[in-house]
């Protein structure tokens, strides 16, 4: 009833060496006894007499004990073979042989089975078999070396092996056993694969230009060209400024348009899409339609190439005409290699300016100022003039005020004063009349504030009167009538003497002189003398000269300029007689006596 076969342990290390020693236990643990015979021993002793004198003849110690799997480790036999797998689902194999090695270890008479890898073979190779004793039959046999040769086929887990070769140490060892080893056969390799490896039968090239290669030379590589699309024989027609892309791939074209900013077309940047275009047409048949969808190499008998595009050249695409005036630098270079064109002068394509058409001004029409009349001229929806702003604000408020007589050949209109008013602010003139009783004249405004030109401008270059033009004396003349200057109040003075650097010197002398006998009053007033007295004397003097006529004011003032060259206003009294005996002025002894000798105050 033994149930325990488990062998002890004889081998061991020491000193980093292996070593066998007996076993000091039988199988199972049986206990070994020392001196212990076996029974081969003991049926010899039983068997064999004395035959010496001296004893048995002395046999031998018997050899040590090695195990097997002492004897055999690290012996391996191994076995090319191969298998053959269906391969259900692709066109191109319908079976597929695969290589593999079987290794049989001779130790513990286990097995395994390892396919070497192959690169992106895509199979799921290396050991297709782990290590370990393989069932033979049903019946629980395993597989032993005694079964293995070459030229045998080995069925294990239902794929069958085909062994045909094995190495040295192999058949060595089969033969050594007694075993006729059987001649190696050749191994099958996989059709496949051998069909994979064969090398690949160059391609014939064509004839004509290869697209593939040309697509791999050119691709990323355009020709680019600047053109001009005339339009104008169309209604509304004009100069498109476009780009055409030669794609040197495909030989394709493309045409954009170039936009410019307000340029009133609607920003569609593509013209014509890439494709190839047409240059010449195969005949076709009456009955051929001239519009198709699509157009076939047997339709075209030439298509558009670089060659038939240029500087200066005039190119037809799909009925629009184009004229080429430039290229970029790329394609400067690649018509310089390929075709040895030098010449890449831009053709100028820029308009010439219109002549502009001299714009004549109608004559004034006297409606409202010139420059106002002139925007009905100048735009179809006028404006009013631009102001001076920066003028208007440092004048404002501020008016000339003068005392004007009209001349006029009607006697009615000798007597009639007006008030002059010049505005600062804007050069603007207005003329008041102060109503007279029983003059039969009624007054009031003359003229309303406006510009006033002066006499011979034009409407196309206006003058205006200004502050210099008005001196004590001066005509003006306001739309046909003429008004003489008499008279100015105290603010023109004081404004032309704080301003005298924007005035010329006569003007701001006339008004001087003007103020001077004015001035000589003031003092006389101031010196002690009553005022009414002054004032009885003036009148006085004022009627002996109204009774002479005619007496000419202005000729009497300006003797007495003439004679007063130091400008003080005062002259002796000879000459003072002499200027009045020249003018038939009588001279009153008491008048003469009154009047101090002062020039220009005795004429009033």
């Amino acid at each position: 009833q033994k149930t325990s076969f488990h062998r002890s342990q004889t081998l061991d290390f020491k000193n980093g060496y292996a070593f066998s020693r007996l076993p000091r236990e039988g199988v199972g643990g049986e206990t070994l006894y020392e001196n212990q015979l076996s029974q081969e021993e003991l049926d010899d002793l039983c068997s064999k007499g004395a035959t010496l004198t001296y004893g048995q003849v002395k046999r031998s110690a018997p050899s040590s004990f090695t195990p097997a799997f002492v004897t055999y480790d690290k012996k391996v036999l191994k076995f090319d073979a191969y298998f053959q797998e269906e391969v259900p689902i692709s066109a191109e194999e319908h079976y597929r042989i695969r290589q593999v090695g079987i290794y049989y270890y001779l130790e513990d008479d286990s097995m395994c089975i390892i396919e070497p890898k192959v690169k992106n073979s895509g199979l799921l190779q290396g050991k297709l078999m782990k290590r370990h004793r393989v069932p033979k039959n049903e019946q629980g046999d395993y597989y032993h070396w005694k079964d293995l040769n070459l030229g045998i086929d080995l069925t294990i887990y239902g794929r069958t092996y085909r062994l045909v070769n094995c190495d040295a140490f192999t058949k060595v060892f089969l033969e050594s056993q007694g075993i006729e080893v059987n001649p190696p056969e050749e191994l099958v390799s996989d059709p496949y694969t051998e069909q994979r490896r064969t090398p690949v039968q160059k391609r014939i090239m064509p004839t004509g230009p290869d697209p593939f290669r040309q697509f791999l030379t050119y691709d990323t590589k355009v020709l680019r060209f600047y053109a001009i699309w005339d339009d104008t024989n169309c209604a509304f027609g004009d100069h498109h400024p476009c780009v055409i892309h030669y794609f040197l791939a495909d030989d394709t074209v493309e045409v954009r348009e170039v936009h410019r900013r307000n340029d009133g077309r609607d920003p569609f940047p593509v013209l014509m899409r890439r494709q190839r275009l047409p240059k010449i047409f195969v005949d076709k048949n009456k009955n051929f339609p001239s519009c198709v969808l699509e157009i076939t190499d047997h339709e075209v008998q030439e298509w558009y190439s670089p060659k038939d595009f240029g500087i200066g050249k005039t190119v037809t695409l799909l009925g629009r005409t184009f004229l080429i005036y430039d290229c970029d630098k790329f394609t400067q270079d690649f018509y310089r290699e390929k075709y040895g064109i030098t010449d890449f002068q831009p053709v100028d394509v820029n308009k010439k300016p219109l002549e502009k058409a001299p714009q004549v001004i109608p004559p004034y029409n006297g409606f409202g100022i010139p420059e106002d009349s002139l925007q009905n001229c100048l735009s179809l929806f006028p404006k009013p003039p631009r102001k001076d702003i920066i003028k208007m604000l440092e004048n404002n408020l501020k008016v000339l005020r003068y005392q004007v007589a009209l001349e006029s050949p009607v006697p009615e209109d000798k007597n009639r004063r007006f008030i002059l008013s010049y505005f600062l602010s804007d050069d603007t003139i207005s003329i008041y009349e102060p109503p007279v009783k029983n003059s039969g004249i009624t007054g009031g405004k003359y003229l309303k504030r406006t510009k006033v030109t002066k006499p011979g401008s034009t409407p196309e270059n206006p003058i205006y009167y200004e502050a210099s033009d008005f001196t004590i004396g001066s005509t003006v003349e306001v739309f046909g009538h003429r008004f003489v200057i008499i008279d100015a109040d105290q603010y023109v003075l004081n404004y032309l003497e704080r301003h005298a650097e924007s005035f010329p010197a006569a003007t701001v002398q006339s008004i001087r002189d003007h103020f001077l006998p004015r001035k000589v009053v003031v003092e006389t007033t101031s010196s002690g003398i009553p005022k009414k007295e002054l004032d009885d004397l003036i009148v006085e003097v004022q009627k002996e000269l109204k009774l002479q006529q005619p007496f000419n004011t202005r000729q009497f003032h300006e003797a007495f300029h003439h004679f007063d060259k130091e400008g003080s206003g005062f002259l002796d009294k000879t000459r003072f007689l002499n200027i009045c005996d020249r003018f038939n002025v009588p001279t009153s002894t008491i008048l003469l006596k009154k009047v101090r000798w002062k020039g220009c105050c005795a004429c009033g």
